[in-house]
């Protein structure tokens, strides 16, 4: 007899995860996705029913925050350099953030195209506090799939 617990597939949790970023493959304390979007365009002709059909419209995709404890590493802040000194057509790159389970294990991807980073925030520091020093990078892209 099979017990029906065995057959239970739970979620996966949110805390082990890696962010890759063309050559740049990173550990960070927190990824904020932003939400895509496609408008609804409303539309009648004047034989229709007396309501509006709805029509797919433009698909937005709101930027991503990357924060991550600052180290030695110099790699995201001199992609955000290239952005600020030459514009983004000098650096943009495809990304995913892929989820890894309690195994080790790659379980989703999501697939970035054409990001490039719009904001970055260095720490604040005081000396009243003992936290991790906290960077923030934030993207832009034009597109977002789920591969898994």
């Amino acid at each position: 007899m099979t017990d029906k617990n065995d057959s239970r597939i739970d979620p996966y949790r949110n805390f082990r995860f890696r962010v890759e970023a063309g050559d740049i493959t990173a550990g960070f304390s927190e990824v904020i996705f932003g939400s895509a979007i496609t408008e609804v365009i409303e539309y009648r002709e004047g034989n229709d029913p007396p309501h509006t059909r709805k029509l797919s419209g433009l698909t937005r995709y709101g930027t991503i925050q990357l924060k991550r404890g600052i180290t030695d590493s110099m790699d995201l802040y001199n992609w955000y350099r290239t952005i600020a000194d030459e514009g983004a057509g000098a650096g943009r790159r495809n990304m995913s953030i892929v989820l890894i389970d309690e195994n080790g294990n790659d379980k989703a991807r999501w697939n970035i195209e054409n990001a490039w980073p719009t904001r970055y925030d260095p720490p604040d520091f005081s000396a009243l506090e003992s936290r991790v020093a906290i960077e923030l990078l934030e993207i832009a892209h034009e597109g977002l799939r789920r591969d898994r």
